[in-house]
């Protein structure tokens, strides 16, 4: 039983974790912007956030990150109020 309830743990760890790598969270003064990197991947070639070379780390400010993500939800009809990305 204890085995089982081991293995069950680590299995959830090891998901939690899996999901976790995907998800990137931004602060900001009205509110951390979770950025949930596998589902807007899933949608966007890399390419339109990262630029033609190989995708890495994006260096992201409040001006990078209003002119790139705000930009691209007005245009693919994502959210655009404040309140829709920045949680408190």
């Amino acid at each position: 039983m204890k085995r089982i309830l081991t293995g069950a743990v680590m299995v959830a760890c090891v998901a939690t974790m899996a999901v976790a790598a995907d998800t990137v969270v931004m602060p900001a003064k009205n509110g951390n912007v979770t950025f949930n990197h596998a589902a807007h991947n899933a949608r966007l070639e890399c390419k339109v956030c990262h630029g033609g070379g190989k995708p890495g780390k994006i260096d992201i400010n409040k001006a990078t990150a209003h002119r790139l993500c705000k930009g691209c939800h007005e245009t693919k009809h994502g959210p655009t109020k404040c309140e829709a990305c920045h949680r408190k």
